[in-house]
């Protein structure tokens, strides 16, 4: 698996290539019983950033602790009104800005959120 600046080079060098295809050529997948490639996203987006600058909340000083003091969880709970909130403590992990578009995907029982090529 690519990591830091290779890890960015690798993703600049494929611009242009779907998202899925990046993550199994830096090397972010792993082989079942079977042979077949299951892509790792966690880890491939936790590369990035990291390789950005942004530190885990494992490498984290403050221990994940977001605004006011509150420990980050990394659990989301769907609210009465059926959204789901992520939190700017989340998306300011990664640098996410008001505007940045996703693409979603939808599996069993989970919800994946591609950033779209514009953003």
């Amino acid at each position: 698996m690519l990591t830091g600046s290779e890890l960015i080079a690798k993703i600049k060098e494929l611009k242009g290539v779907s998202e899925s295809e990046r993550v199994l050529a830096c090397g972010y997948f792993s082989k079942s019983k079977n042979g077949k490639k299951r892509k790792n996203y966690n880890a491939y987006y936790k590369a990035i950033a990291e390789a950005q600058g942004y530190k885990s909340s494992s490498d984290n000083e403050t221990g994940g602790i977001g605004k006011g003091g509150r420990k980050l969880s990394y659990i989301a709970t769907v609210q009465g009104n059926g959204n789901l909130l992520i939190g700017k403590a989340y998306t300011a992990l990664l640098d996410l800005k008001a505007g940045d578009e996703f693409e979603i995907k939808l599996g069993r029982k989970q919800i994946r959120l591609l950033p779209t090529k514009e953003s």
